[in-house]
């Protein structure tokens, strides 16, 4: 069966949206003295850490701690497969009590992965708050009443479409795609 691409955004596109991202960070966490960036795994660690190079480099904040959070074995579903799960490691090296605690994903697609690291973070500490910035919200797909508090795009895909986010340091490009089976195109 064929499939079918459709880019959403390109390489200069997501460069301005991860700086609009950064600016309202920057407008609700002023000097980020406060708070803590976590990266979901294994996706999310690719925007956490260029959102935390453009902070540092472009807008001159310093010393944003960052930790990578792995929520495998605390997602609903991790017994419901028939093939061994693929953990990845988790490098928190702070506590979050009392920390204002931004979750950051590249896609948020049914909520639940989201779940998941609200329990996972219970091992650092309670945060004082917890925010969820993602790259790109599928909101028709909730499974869950999860919602971000930052979003690049908002992105209308239906369930058999895929919704790719690649990255320079993983894939050697910086690109959104949606992608779906020709023969399941409505």
């Amino acid at each position: 069966m064929n499939t079918y691409t459709k880019q959403i955004l390109c390489e200069k596109e997501l460069q301005v949206m991860l700086h609009r991202l950064a600016c309202e960070l920057i407008e609700n966490h002023n000097d980020f003295s406060n708070t803590v960036f976590i990266g979901i795994q294994p996706r999310g660690t690719y925007l956490a850490e260029r959102l935390v190079e453009l902070l540092t480099n472009e807008y001159h904040i310093a010393d944003i701690p960052l930790g990578l959070l792995d929520i495998t074995f605390f997602r609903d579903d991790f017994r419901r497969t028939s093939r061994p799960l693929e953990a990845n490691s988790t490098a928190v090296d702070f506590i979050v009590e009392n920390k204002r605690v931004v979750f950051i994903d590249d896609v948020l697609y049914t909520g639940r992965s989201i779940r998941a690291a609200l329990s996972a973070i219970q091992s650092f500490g309670r945060p004082s708050e917890i925010e969820l910035l993602v790259l790109i919200d599928r909101r028709f797909s909730r499974h869950l009443p999860i919602q971000p508090d930052y979003n690049g795009k908002q992105v209308d895909a239906i369930n058999n479409e895929r919704v790719v986010v690649h990255w320079k340091q993983n894939d050697g490009k910086d690109s959104v795609e949606v992608i779906s089976k020709v023969g399941e195109l409505a």
